[in-house]
């Protein structure tokens, strides 16, 4: 079984800051710090470094180089990553507080320049029983989604960012939902609902659908028509929190294709997100394999 990632390389523009900017504010940052990143990509080095046989497809401009190099380096097939002559590869300004906090301002660049056409070439290289995984940071995002599930293939689903050109698609098309509170109260309509109702909430709109709704260190939840779990949050000293979540969906993603039960897949997440917001940056922050199940141990 393989998975594929389609989706985001970003070029990740840290600052560390006290405070994160005002409106009419400026602020001296006290360092920059530039790492790969993309959800994409994050989650791709999550997956593979999960253990899970991982292919990523995107795009890049010609500064962006690096970011399949790193990709190759976790262990990623980078085959279906193309190289733009004409466009930048996309980035991100993340302001990091002294909390251990972030916000993230996204430039689409290369990310915005997936075609049908482009789409469907990498889509002929996988089979049904494959494993799709997208988000919502690249364009022809709808068509990606529908070609996957026609195909066979299990699609899982991270609406972020959410906006509404998401909102109007037919997400139902995913087998598995991976969302936070926010993504979950825009899609129900609501203000940010509480846990537990938010996923069974879901799990009524999306019947055929395994909702996995993230609550950071609130825990989680996994709700379907028939299961229902609960996993709490290991407790951390957060430095970093840009790629928590991606870590947590590729992590989750690997254990439900090696066959684990999805309270056991939760509880991998978890302690790999956990172990994720110790460190800086995003993609450079996801802990290998060992690290995880030796999470807990001392």
């Amino acid at each position: 079984m393989k998975v594929l990632c389609f989706g985001s390389l970003n070029i990740d523009y840290t600052y560390k800051v006290e405070h994160f900017v005002a409106k009419g504010e400026t602020l001296s940052s006290e360092s920059l710090n530039v790492f790969s990143g993309g959800k994409g990509l994050n989650q791709s080095v999550a997956l593979a470094k999960a253990g899970a046989k991982t292919f990523h497809a995107g795009a890049i401009g010609e500064e962006g180089r690096f970011l399949a190099e790193e990709l190759s380096a976790a262990g990623v097939n980078t085959d279906f990553v193309e190289i733009r002559k004409d466009i930048r590869t996309g980035h991100a300004i993340i302001q990091n507080s002294s909390d251990g906090d972030n916000c993230i301002l996204l430039f689409g660049g290369a990310n915005r320049s997936i075609t049908h056409e482009q789409a469907e070439k990498v889509l002929e290289h996988f089979e049904k029983g494959d494993v799709l995984v997208l988000q919502n940071e690249i364009s022809s995002l709808e068509h990606i989604l529908s070609t996957g599930k026609e195909k066979g293939m299990k699609v899982v689903l991270n609406p972020s960012p959410i906006d509404d050109s998401l909102l109007g698609m037919d997400i139902s098309k995913a087998d598995i939902l991976i969302l936070n509170e926010v993504e979950a109260g825009r899609i129900l309509g609501k203000e940010v609902p509480e846990g537990e109702k938010a996923a069974a909430e879901l799990s009524e709109k999306f019947p055929e659908t395994d909702i996995v709704l993230t609550m950071g260190e609130k825990g989680s939840f996994f709700k379907n028509s028939g299961k229902s779990a609960f996993q709490p949050a290991f407790r951390v000293k957060a430095v970093d929190t840009t790629a928590a979540g991606d870590t947590y969906t590729g992590y989750f993603v690997a254990g439900i294709m090696e066959g684990l039960p999805p309270e056991k897949a939760m509880e991998l997440a978890s302690k790999a997100s956990a172990i994720a917001v110790t460190k800086p940056g995003a993609s450079p922050s996801v802990p290998e394999r060992a690290e995880v199940e030796a999470f807990g141990k001392d």
